[in-house]
C-alpha cells in the first residue's frame, strides 16, 4: 500500500517556501449544527487575522481562585520533578506546567466553560476535546520568551496532528502589558505553512519546551508574513482571553518588567482530527503534550453562576484587536 504524501512537510533538510494551506478556517461553515454566539464579523475577522481577542472576558475577581491552586502546585516537591513541569533554562523557576486540567479541578471546569466551548465549537465545526493544557509563566525581570513558530507545525510533525482544525484559548491570569512579554501574532501568517529545516532528534520535546531550536520559521518567511501582516500585542488585564488558530506563527519577548506574566492555554483539537502517528518524528510525545487516550467530547460545564452577575456584553459586542 502507497502512503499518502504529507500534506504539510516540514523537519526537512533544505528549506522551502511557505505555501497555502488546504484546510478550511472556520470549519462550520454552511453546517447549522454547529452555530455558535460568534457573529458574522467575528468570524469573518478570524478567517483574516487567525485570532480573536477578548479583552475582560472574565472579571479579574474570577482568577484569583487559580494562583491558590498554582501556589499549592509550586510547593509540590514531587510534582516540581516530574516531566510535566518545565523550569526556566536561565533561573530555573517554573516555566511551564502541562495538563493543567487534570491537575486541577477549576481548570478543568474553566475549559468547559459554555461561552468558550460554543464558540471553538463553531469554529472547528465539530466536538472537542483538550488536546493539551498548561500555563507559561514569566517572572518579573527573569522570565525568558518563546521563539517565533506555528503550534500545529510542532503538533503535526512531533504528535501526528493530521490537518489545521485546533484552536487555542488563552486566559490572561495576570496583566498582560507592552513590558512583561505578552504573546505576539502575526495576522494572516496561518493561511500559510511554513516547512522547517531540521530533523527531529529523539527526545526533542525535554529541550525544546525549554528553548525551542527546531520548528522555527527561517527569518525570510517571517519577514514575509510580517510583511503582509503585521504584528499584533493584544494587551489587556487579567480575565481577558485570546483565541488563536493552530497555525498562526506567534512568539513573545523575556519579561524585562519587575509585573509577572501568567498565561493558561487549554489547546481545543477537533474530535475528528485525533493524532496519529508523527510525521517528523521517530517517537511519540508524552501523554501530558499530546492526548492520545481521553479524546471524549467535552460537555459544556454550567456551574457559572457568577458570570450572570458580572453583566457580561454579547460576543458580537465585545472589543476585539484589528
Amino acid at each position: 500500500m502507497v502512503k499518502n504524501a504529507d500534506p504539510f512537510p516540514s523537519r526537512l533538510t533544505h528549506a522551502k517556501k511557505p505555501f497555502l494551506r488546504c484546510d478550511p478556517v472556520v470549519h462550520s461553515r454552511n453546517q447549522h449544527r454547529w452555530e455558535g454566539p460568534l457573529d458574522e464579523v467575528s468570524l469573518s475577522r478570524y478567517e483574516r487575522d487567525g485570532y480573536l481577542w477578548f479583552e475582560g472576558f472574565f472579571n479579574q475577581e474570577r482568577m484569583m481562585p487559580f494562583f491558590d491552586e498554582l501556589k499549592e502546585m509550586a510547593n509540590d516537591k514531587k510534582l516540581k520533578k516530574s516531566d510535566q513541569v518545565i523550569h526556566d533554562p536561565n533561573t530555573d523557576d517554573i516555566r511551564s506546567v502541562f495538563a493543567m486540567h487534570e491537575l486541577s479541578d477549576h481548570f478543568s471546569r474553566l475549559t468547559r466553560d459554555p461561552r468558550i466551548l460554543g464558540m471553538v465549537r463553531q469554529l472547528l465545526g465539530s466536538e472537542v476535546y483538550i488536546h493539551q493544557s498548561r500555563i507559561n509563566d514569566k517572572f518579573g525581570f527573569e522570565g525568558s520568551g518563546f521563539d517565533w513558530h506555528s503550534d500545529f507545525e510542532t503538533w503535526h510533525a512531533e504528535d501526528g496532528m493530521p490537518r489545521m482544525r485546533a484552536v487555542s484559548a488563552s486566559l490572561m491570569l495576570t496583566d498582560n502589558n507592552e513590558f512583561n512579554g505578552p504573546l505576539m501574532l502575526v495576522p494572516g501568517s496561518h493561511h500559510y505553512f511554513v516547512p522547517c529545516v531540521g530533523e527531529t532528534p529523539d527526545l526533542n520535546w525535554k529541550d525544546s519546551l525549554k528553548s525551542q531550536r527546531l520548528g522555527t520559521p527561517d527569518r525570510d518567511s517571517l519577514a514575509w508574513l510580517a510583511e503582509r501582516g503585521g504584528i499584533e500585542a493584544p494587551k489587556g488585564p487579567a480575565g481577558s482571553l485570546l483565541l488563536f488558530e493552530c497555525n498562526t506563527l506567534h512568539a513573545s519577548n523575556k519579561n524585562m518588567s519587575p509585573w509577572p506574566r501568567s498565561n493558561l492555554f487549554f489547546v481545543y483539537n477537533s474530535v475528528e482530527n485525533t493524532l496519529g502517528e508523527p510525521y517528523a518524528a521517530k517517537q511519540q510525545r508524552p501523554e501530558f503534550l499530546a492526548a492520545r487516550k481521553n479524546c471524549a467530547p467535552l460537555s459544556m460545564h454550567d456551574d457559572f453562576p457568577e458570570l450572570a452577575q458580572q453583566g457580561v456584553p454579547p460576543l458580537a459586542g465585545r472589543r476585539n484587536a484589528r
